[in-house]
């Protein structure tokens, strides 16, 4: 059952990563993104997975479904800002002609390799972002991206390397927009998510860079039941551990965690009243960083140097009842 096989959606290859629990399914030519996961021990679907009739709809959002990534994740005021002496300008593709959500959205990716061993299977997958000049005229230094997602029994794992090919510093920030299925009974879910403080947004829904304490939502930090909940909130981890509890009344569990030293902030988004899905988002760098005048230590970016290469990793867990 450790395996991985090729499937195709909407004629494009699909890779699938198989456990005695899980099957993961990537799709390397249109964005990379984790389409979908089925617990087979539960026999539900994890994540939103989108349908073969929706490809018009993930052509246009792709960060609406499985697992997307985000280069860099959230709003930029106009687009625009400047860094070690370069201006960037990325496209205005949101309300008031601002940037949602970077860069990485349909992008075809390369399969680099494939694993399969005793004790679970995993795919590599790269991309050079100087193959795409729409990517090099916003974000003009070239980068290397490589994904290995690793199946191994319940627990499911990316590991993301980040190479700099350019001459320059580059500002760089990463977020994953994943999109858990509450299967429209969120009074059945609880979610334990430590963090310090909220980030306040402006009236064109632009991080200022200011917090605010958390008020009730400082439940978050011992278990907060999610009927009539309705999020589109920015949170600071504020040093405490990264890892998002969500779970449901029987005591199945989703444990989403990601490397503490650069997952700094995550997102939590509904769509409306939470029903059918909950976002969970970590994020290494909190929207609109670049503009901000606060300390890289504060908004998580990364001063990526020249040649140099980083790791990131984010896992999730299910946690069956006992």
């Amino acid at each position: 059952m450790k395996k991985v096989t090729k499937g195709q959606w909407n004629g494009y290859d699909t890779y699938i990563l198989h456990s005695r629990e899980l099957e993961v399914t990537l799709l390397p030519r249109l964005g990379n993104n984790v389409i979908g996961l089925t617990d087979k021990v539960q026999q539900r679907e994890v994540l939103r997975r989108p349908e073969e009739n929706e490809l018009d709809f993930y052509l246009q959002k792709p960060y609406h479904f499985g697992i997307p990534l985000l280069i860099p994740p959230g709003r930029i005021r106009r687009g625009e800002f400047e860094y070690a002496g370069q201006h960037y300008q990325f496209d205005r593709n949101t309300a008031n002609d601002n940037h949602i959500h970077g860069l990485h959205r349909t992008q075809c990716w390369r399969v680099s390799d494939i694993e399969e061993d005793e004790e679970g299977c995993a795919i590599t997958t790269e991309f050079l972002t100087s193959d795409d000049p729409e990517w090099l005229r916003q974000y003009p230094v070239p980068l290397k991206l490589e994904m290995t997602l690793r199946l191994q029994g319940a627990t499911l794992s990316q590991t993301f390397k980040i190479t700099h090919l350019g001459e320059t510093p580059a500002p760089f920030g990463l977020g994953l927009h994943t999109w858990f299925l509450l299967d429209g009974r969120p009074d059945e879910w609880t979610l334990r998510l430590p963090v310090s403080e909220t980030y306040l947004l402006d009236e064109e829904n632009v991080t200022t860079g200011e917090t605010a304490s958390l008020g009730d939502l400082d439940r978050l930090n011992t278990g907060l039941n999610l009927a009539g909940t309705n999020f589109d909130t920015m949170l600071s981890i504020g040093g405490k551990p990264v890892q998002a509890d969500l779970q449901r009344k029987d005591g199945y569990t989703l444990r989403y965690s990601a490397d503490p030293r650069y997952f700094k902030h995550w997102v939590l988004y509904t769509k409306g009243e939470a029903d059918q899905f909950l976002c969970i988002e970590p994020y290494t760098w909190i929207p609109n960083a670049p503009n901000l005048k606060l300390p890289n230590e504060v908004t998580g970016l990364i001063d990526l140097q020249p040649g140099e290469q980083l790791a990131l990793q984010v896992n999730l867990d299910i946690v069956y009842p006992s």
